[in-house]
């Protein structure tokens, strides 16, 4: 239950220092992990003090155990070294601390570690930060590249001299911290956050020499790797030698196999490019020289061409060839038009010698009846003595009276 308090009714340091003690003590015994800082073992001394930390936070606590439990373990055991502690939490109600008192001290080994770290990678490769398509690609000349490595470092100095040779006018925003022990994954989470923060850093390397195992496990520090993995700038991971491979590298954008291989992929090469750019240079110049001495060839041909030296020359010819198509159509009109008029001329002829009129011209004349409507005379019978007949002749016609008929 909550402890009631007022100004007019406050509680003893003592008390509240009891009731803290009391609330420890039911907490019971516990199992923890953590990485040994500091170890002293007073001579003639039967308990051994240690200081455990937190390998990801900026937190440790204070750890007692009496020399038989730690000489247990004191071959393999030293500060730096992973431990899993079985301890009860204690409370020093005169100095207000809180301590562990160890029953039993486990060291982690470097297979243990390894198990651990491929577990804690499948997890983490399960939530798609180890993905291919979340990795941000380079830029291809970083104005301002962000450097996380160990202070005065080989690491540092190989980043530094090598993309300096590969690219003199390159800025560097360097961040020394701790590469291992318990101080490392803090600092180097902190750094890799500030850089991240500033707008003109456009990479951020972080950069280690070689290690052991339990030298390179900061970097494989999940709070390390989430930390990466939430970057907008693009990360470069340089741990280790070749093969090393920390969690780091999986996460990161890119993963150089040294810290010298990280300078050559951050940076070009200022040589390299600028015999690239000649070499494009040049291919573009014999391209365009070819493409302009295929053209010439091209004009030159076009204009070897009759046509084009003797232009009119078409036009003649054409004209040539229309004249004489209009004299044949000229010729064949006059042959059709001639004959026409010929057979026009026969058929004239013929039709006027058919013609009545002409029969008439010959001193013939056509009788018909005044009475019958015109009706024609073929026959003498057909005409009576009285009868008035018109006769019609070439000049004009007259009228007739039939006085008898002739007997044949």
């Amino acid at each position: 239950m909550a402890l009631t308090t007022s100004p007019d009714a406050p509680v003893p340091v003592g008390e509240v220092s009891r009731l803290i003690g009391g609330w420890i003590d039911r907490l019971g015994a516990v199992w923890v992990e953590g990485q040994i800082t500091q170890l002293s073992r007073r001579p003639g001394a039967g308990v051994v003090f240690l200081t455990l930390r937190d390998p990801s936070h900026d937190i440790s606590v204070s750890v007692t155990c009496y020399r038989q439990v730690f000489d247990a373990v004191a071959d393999v055991v030293s500060e730096g070294a992973r431990v899993v502690v079985h301890a009860k939490p204690e409370w020093y109600a005169p100095r207000g601390q809180l301590s562990l008192r160890a029953a039993q001290i486990k060291p982690v080994g470097v297979g243990e570690l390894l198990a651990r770290l491929e577990q804690l990678k499948k997890s983490l490769a399960a939530e798609g930060l180890f993905a291919p398509e979340r990795k941000k690609p380079l830029p291809f000349l970083p104005q301002l590249v962000g450097l996380v490595c160990g202070r005065a470092s080989a690491a540092e100095r190989d980043v530094l001299e090598n993309a300096r040779h590969r690219w003199p006018a390159v800025r560097f925003e360097v961040r020394n911290v701790a590469v291992q022990g318990v101080h490392a994954v803090p600092q180097v989470v902190q750094a890799v956050q500030e850089l991240d923060a500033l707008p003109e850093v456009d990479v951020i390397v972080v950069a280690r020499g070689g290690g052991s195992v339990e030298d390179l496990l900061p970097f494989s520090d999940e709070q390390l790797v989430r930390t990466v993995a939430s970057c907008r700038t693009p990360v470069v991971s340089a741990i280790g030698h070749e093969p090393d491979n920390p969690l780091l590298d999986h996460v990161a954008d890119l993963r150089a196999s040294t810290p010298t291989d990280a300078a050559k992929k951050v940076v070009p090469d200022v040589g390299e490019e600028y015999e690239r750019v000649a070499f494009l240079r040049d291919r573009a110049r014999r391209s365009v020289t070819a493409f302009l001495d295929r053209e010439e060839r091209g004009l030159a041909h076009a204009l070897a061409r009759p046509c084009m030296e003797h232009p009119h020359r078409m036009v003649e010819e054409r004209e040539q060839q229309v004249t004489a198509y209009v004299e044949r159509a000229r010729r064949t009109l006059g042959h059709l038009l001639d004959r026409a008029q010929s057979e026009l001329t026969h058929t004239h002829a013929r039709v006027v010698a058919l013609s009545p009129a002409a029969t008439l011209q010959r001193g013939y004349a056509v009788l018909q009846k005044k009475n019958d409507g015109g009706a024609v005379v073929r026959a003498a019978d057909e005409v009576a003595p009285g009868d008035e007949l018109r006769a019609r002749v070439a000049d004009g016609e007259f009228t007739v009276r039939v006085e008898h008929q002739v007997e044949n």
